[in-house]
């Protein structure tokens, strides 16, 4: 037998639904059954058989599932088409919209025992609130989400995990991040558990604290995985954000034209999906591969773009992220003023606790800033608050620059051991190619 309810609940139910339709028990029971079957099912002294339900629910006009369980006729396709009315909500930007579609299906789900559909609503709500910045809240709806699948394989839980990492990655913790997303890799592929989803969900997701961390290498690695995996996904969505995460990576390598190609695929499946932060952020990686052209014009344009839908959506730490490197543009093309004041308008919205990396690389910009206008002291001072910040947040490859930049301008005024101290600094953050100090890297998909 299948999923049901108690025999008391049941028996409840059969005779509420027998009393509003006017039936006695005779004629429940009639041809099949004795009234005295349906008076002892009605007083839960006995747990009806399929068939038995079959031939009450037939009577009393419901579906089987609805006597059985309680649940309504259609309500979980119901519910499922509205989950995924949800999703295309959260997709069009309108993330408050989205909040309460989720929070009604979760309502809904949680009254019916529906764990599947709970966690799809979890998991949607943990979404939204990683689009509005509220890292804290998004952490506590996937951790909820996880616990109600605890039952469930691991690659239906990989969303849920995948999530938790996304949300301590924007936090700056992004060892932890990565440590989710590899054990949770490493699992799955020693386990044999190849699915191409979920593989692919995590492989695209690690790209970005491996490049913030310095370990080039395992990123490359990453992104070759997700390409060889992506042809295997049913989901365009999957694969688009799969293309954006893997162009990052073929900038770091100086691969210009691949990753231009990489963009233009993620925001062709983009537009066809109406996905308008996703779209934002392929117009952000393209202004990324401008800038890196020299073609800055072109890169602002794009940046200004893609920064206004981001803020058409409140996705507030992307929009931050890309306000800094907006500004590193405008410094470039001589608004030196403008790019200031946009990163002080970051940094009054950012904190060591939410967004440490992205408020660290406006200060480093700052510092540029300053030491350009010759303001030796102001530019050390953002310099080190940069450096406090990366420190905490492990991110090794940018600390190391940091640490440069610092030598160099404690050189040129004449404190050459403390240059020394920040250079060794710098070294001693700048680990062999490819490298982290997390441990071997996850096994390896069969690709």
């Amino acid at each position: 037998m299948g999923e049901r309810d108690e025999p008391g609940t049941i028996g409840r139910r059969v005779q509420q639904l027998r009393v509003e339709r006017g039936l006695t028990q005779r004629q429940l029971a009639e041809p099949v059954y004795t009234p005295a079957y349906i008076s002892t099912l009605e007083a839960g002294r006995v747990r009806p058989s399929d068939d038995a339900l079959r031939h009450l629910a037939d009577r009393l006009g419901v579906a089987f599932d609805e006597l059985a369980t309680g649940r309504p006729a259609r309500l979980v396709t119901e519910l499922r088409l509205r989950l995924t009315e949800a999703q295309r909500t959260l997709a069009a930007g309108e993330a408050e919209a989205a909040v309460e579609q989720y929070t009604g299906l979760l309502a809904e789900a949680e009254t019916y025992g529906l764990a599947g559909e709970r966690a799809a609503a979890l998991l949607g709500l943990g979404e939204c609130a990683l689009e509005t910045g509220e890292l804290v809240g998004g952490r506590q709806y996937f951790e909820r989400a996880e616990a109600g699948l605890a039952d469930a394989p691991l690659t239906a839980r990989v969303p849920a995990l995948r999530g938790r990492a996304v949300a301590h990655y924007l936090a700056g913790e992004l060892r932890y991040a990565v440590y989710l997303l590899e054990s949770t890799l490493d699992e799955l592929n020693r386990g044999g558990l190849h699915d191409p989803d979920a593989l692919l969900l995590l492989y695209a997701s690690v790209i970005g604290p491996y490049m913030d961390m310095g370990a080039h290498a395992r990123a490359a690695q990453a992104a070759e995985f997700a390409l060889a995996l992506a042809p295997r996904s049913g989901d365009p969505a999957l694969v688009a954000r799969m293309h954006r995460s893997v162009a990052r990576t073929l900038l770091a390598e100086g691969r210009l034209a691949e990753a231009d190609a990489s963009l233009a695929r993620a925001a062709e499946l983009y537009r066809g999906l109406r996905l308008r932060t996703e779209l934002a952020n392929c117009h952000w990686m393209r202004g990324y591969v401008y800038a890196q052209n020299g073609e800055l014009e072109r890169a602002e344009e794009e940046m200004r773009e893609a920064l206004h839908m981001l803020s058409a959506t409140r996705a507030s730490l992307y929009s931050s992220q890309l306000t800094v490197e907006l500004a590193d543009v405008l410094h470039r093309r001589g608004s030196s003023r403008e790019a200031a004041e946009l990163l002080r308008d970051v940094l009054g919205g950012l904190s060591p606790e939410r967004g440490a990396v992205h408020a660290a690389a406006a200060h480093r910009l700052l510092g540029i800033i300053a030491e350009d206008a010759r303001r030796a002291e102001e530019a050390e001072e953002h310099y080190v608050r940069a450096m406090s910040l990366l420190e905490r947040a492990g991110a090794a490859g940018d600390l190391a620059d940091l640490c440069r930049l610092l030598g160099d301008l404690l050189r040129r005024t004449g404190r050459v051991e403390a240059a020394l101290d920040a250079y060794r600094t710098g070294l001693g953050h700048r680990t062999a190619p490819g490298t982290t100090t997390l441990g071997p890297a996850p096994a390896h998909p069969p690709v």
